[in-house]
Parts: C-alpha cells; structure tokens; sequence
C-alpha cells in the first residue's frame, strides 16, 4: 500500500507563552502543498524500515516508524511489517516532512488494521504536534498544542515559491530562544502583498521568525535578498528553514523559484 505524504506550510503562526507542561499553544492557518514524500507499507516477514534520498533515522526512532507502532499497539497485533519512504520534502525547514510521513503511515496501517478515522485522530494527538494536521490535509486553522484542527474554506487563486536555504533549524532551539527574547511577534506581510484570497482575512505573520533568525541570521540574510528578488514580502514556515512568498500563477512562482541555485 502506498500514499502520498504532502509538506505543509504555515501560512499564519502565532505563538503563546509556554504552559506548565513545557508546550507552547499556537493559533495558525495550515496549508498542504503539493511537495510529497511518498510512503509504502507492506506485510513481511521481519520488521524493516527504508529511507531514500535522505538522512531521517531508518530505526524505531524514525516518527513514522512510530506511527506504524501506535496503529500495532491500538489493535494489538505484530504482523511484521516494511516502511519504505521515499524523501522529497527536506528535514529541518518547517516543511513538516516527519509529521507528513507518520500521518500517512497512520492511514495506510488503519486501512490495513481497519481503524477509524476518530480512533486515528487520537493516536497522531500522541504522536507529534504537526500529525493531526498531516492527518487530514488541506486549509485547516490549527490550535492549542496542534490536537485541535478545524477545516476552513480551502483557499485558491494563488501559487507559493518555497525556498530551503543549504542549512536547517532545530525547533526545540527555536522554541527556547522564543522564549528567552520575552516572545515576540513575526512582521506581518502587507495586504499589497498578499493573494486577495488572504487580504483582510488573516494576519500573515509568524511568531518564531524573530528566534530563528537571532539562532540563525543567515535565514533573515535569506529572506531580504529573496525579498529584493522578488520585489514582495517573503515568509518563513514553521521554525524554518524555509521560506516562501505567493505568486498569481504557477508558473510566476516556478519561474521566481527557478532563479536561485
């Protein structure tokens, strides 16, 4: 069986001081895109897990590995199994490749195990922040800790260019540099700037750019030269690395994209 695992991009992410439990709640609008890892589980006689064109760990410690072991551990079976993913979506850029790949282990193992969809629902709660977004795709507002994913009215008219610079953020460091610079907001992107399916509808913005450029300079470097290229407001998803801006058509953001090495 085999599945599409598509990267995310946040469009909006605010963050809030951090809770007992050591999370930080967030308020963000969430959008899949078409980048994709593709994900493939069959039956086998042993156990095996399978990475290509990439360095995310081929052992237990692999999430989607772990994905595979909550579906087990909810139906109480060991059937032997192989995951192969094949990577396209880079690691360490906000692009949410790990949770992208867990989520689709998570529906490829139900269909094999037959569990519902609410049942899966609860098992990416406890499985990453980002699962229960992967898990249905699309527009969605996500908040609190990322458990709580509501559907909006998918967006359109609108292509994205998505750029990961040659280097890649750790967000825990990310988080923990938030919260020692007193938890400053992201600049907002100007509604000039903007697809008028987003204008006066969100505040464009995101909270972990101030953090991850202060770990990292080089990602503000970044974005003020893809800034001065495009001659438009660029945005960093997630804790980053990657950045993105929005072009009216696809092949305006191809070409944009196409520009850089």
């Amino acid at each position: 069986m085999r599945a599409a695992a598509f990267a995310k991009v946040n469009l909006a992410l605010a963050v809030f001081p951090r809770m007992a439990d050591g999370y930080h709640p967030i308020r963000g609008m969430f959008q899949s895109v078409s980048l994709a890892d593709t994900v493939e589980l069959r039956a086998a006689s042993d156990d095996g897990i399978s990475i290509s064109n990439d360095e995310a760990p081929e052992t237990t410690d692999n999430i989607a590995w772990q994905a595979l072991e909550a579906v087990r551990r909810a139906t109480q079976t060991a059937q032997p199994t192989e995951l192969h993913i094949d990577k396209r979506i880079p690691a360490g850029a906000g692009l949410g490749g790990g949770s992208a790949d867990a989520a689709a282990v998570l529906g490829l193992a139900g269909d094999m195990l037959r569990l519902d969809d609410e049942r899966l629902t609860a098992l990416a709660e406890g499985i990453g922040a980002d699962v229960p977004f992967a898990l249905r795709g699309g527009t969605c507002l996500v908040e609190g800790k990322g458990e709580r994913v509501t559907d909006v009215e998918p967006l359109g008219g609108f292509s994205l260019a998505i750029v990961v610079p040659p280097f890649g953020m750790s967000t825990p460091a990310v988080y923990r540099t938030w919260d020692e610079l007193d938890g400053p907001s992201g600049p907002t992107a100007p509604d000039d700037d903007l697809p008028p399916a987003l204008r006066s509808r969100f505040e464009i913005r995101n909270d972990l750019f101030p953090a991850a450029n202060h770990l990292d300079p080089r990602i503000g470097e970044w974005r003020d030269e893809l800034a001065t290229r495009w001659s438009t407001s660029v945005m960093m998803t997630g804790s980053g690395s990657a950045l993105f801006a929005f072009f009216p058509t696809e092949g305006e953001a191809s070409a944009a994209a196409g520009e850089l090495d």
